[in-house]
C-alpha cells in the first residue's frame, strides 16, 4: 500500500496519489518483517530496500505506472489493495461533490462501507500516512481553489517519497467534475456509481478466472502430448485421405486445445510423401498403407508403423 490523498467538500473533490506498486517473492516471514521495516520508516529509499531484502532473502518488483485513482463520471474513484494467493483486499474511496464513500472488498463481495459529505481522506501505510498529515496542516486551507488543492497534494506527495520507498514519485491528480449535488443526492449517486463499478469489477475477475481456467487446461493437454507409442488403426482410405481410429486412451485436439476425438473415435490423416520426401501419387497409395495398418509416433514423427511412411493432420494426439 502506498499513497492516496483525497479531499471532498462542497466546491467539489480532488484525489492525488502515487503510481508506486510492490511485490514480495519470497518466505512469508521475512516478507512481513520486509514490509514491517518499509511501513515503519526504518528504510529510508529504494536502494536500502534492496539492500534488505537482499539480506532477507526477497525479491522484488517494484513498478510506478499503476492507475490508482480514475473518473467515473461525476465522481473520482481511489483504491489500494493487497494480495494473498487466496484473494485480493480493496479498499475504495468514491468522492464527488458533497459525499464520499469510502468501501472495503474481498474479491468483488462488498464487507464494509463508510459515507461521509466532506473531509481530507488519506489511504496509505502508516509511515506515509504521518507525514501527510503533518504536511496537509501545514499547507492547506479551505479556502484555496480544487486546483490548488491538487497542486499541494501532488507537492506533498513527492516530499513522502522522498523518505520512503512504499510510496513512489510517479503521481496522478484528477479534479471531479463540477456538479450541483447536494448532501444527498450525492449520496444516492455514489450508490449507483459503486454499484456500477463493481458490477464492472465481477465481470473482470469472472473474466480472469475463465482465462486461467483455459490456461490451466492448456497446460494439462500439454504435458499429455504422445511423443511416442502406437496412436490407432487405419480404417478406411480414399485416396489419399486415412480415416484413423484411435486406440484406448489417446484422444485429439485442435489447435485450440479442444477436443475432437476421445478413444476409438476416428480422425482424418493424410498420406502425401514418402521417406525420401517424394510425393506419393494417389494411384501408389495401395503400396504404402493398408486398413489395419498400425499408425504410431517414433522420435516425435507421426507414421505408418510398418514401413516409416509419414502422416500429416491437423491435430494434437495426447493421452487421456
Amino acid at each position: 500500500m502506498s499513497i492516496i490523498i483525497a479531499y471532498i467538500g462542497r466546491k467539489g473533490c480532488v484525489m492525488a496519489s502515487d503510481k508506486r506498486r510492490i511485490a514480495y517473492f519470497g518466505d512469508k516471514d521475512n516478507r512481513e518483517k520486509l514490509e514491517e521495516e518499509l511501513y515503519s520508516g526504518n528504510i529510508r529509499n529504494d536502494e536500502e530496500l534492496y539492500k534488505e531484502a537482499a539480506k532477507l532473502g526477497i525479491d522484488l518488483k517494484i513498478s510506478d505506472d499503476a492507475k490508482k485513482i480514475k473518473s467515473i463520471g461525476n465522481a473520482v474513484m481511489g483504491e489500494v489493495s493487497s494480495k494473498t494467493t487466496r484473494e485480493v483486499r480493496r479498499r475504495r474511496i468514491y468522492g464527488t461533490t458533497n459525499g464520499y464513500q469510502i468501501i472495503e472488498l474481498i474479491g468483488s463481495e462488498l464487507k464494509n462501507k463508510e459515507t461521509g459529505s466532506s473531509g481530507i481522506i488519506i489511504f496509505g501505510n502508516k509511515i506515509a500516512k504521518q507525514m501527510a498529515n503533518s504536511l496537509i496542516k501545514q499547507r492547506w486551507k479551505s479556502s484555496i481553489s480544487l486546483k490548488y488543492t491538487g497542486d499541494i497534494f501532488e507537492e506533498i506527495i513527492k516530499e513522502i517519497a522522498e523518505k520512503t520507498p512504499s510510496v513512489g514519485k510517479n503521481i496522478d491528480v484528477i479534479i471531479g467534475k463540477d456538479s450541483k449535488l447536494t448532501k444527498t443526492t450525492a449520496q444516492k449517486y455514489l450508490d449507483e456509481t459503486e454499484t456500477r463499478d463493481i458490477k464492472v469489477l465481477e465481470k473482470y475477475r469472472q473474466k480472469l478466472a475463465e482465462d486461467l481456467e483455459e490456461q490451466r487446461e492448456s497446460i494439462e493437454v500439454a504435458n499429455k502430448i504422445i511423443n511416442k507409442g502406437t496412436i490407432g488403426y487405419i480404417s478406411k482410405i480414399e485416396g489419399k485421405m486415412l480415416n484413423v481410429k484411435l486406440t484406448d486412451k489417446v484422444n485429439a485436439y485442435d489447435t485450440n486445445l479442444k477436443k475432437v476425438a476421445g478413444s476409438n473415435e476416428e480422425v482424418i490423416m493424410f498420406l502425401d510423401k514418402d521417406t525420401e520426401g517424394n510425393e506419393i501419387k494417389e494411384a501408389d497409395v495401395s503400396s504404402y498403407a493398408k486398413v489395419n495398418d498400425k499408425v504410431v509416433i517414433k522420435n516425435e514423427n507421426l507414421c505408418i508403423d510398418k514401413n516409416n511412411i509419414p502422416l500429416n493432420c491437423g491435430i494434437i494426439l495426447c493421452n487421456e
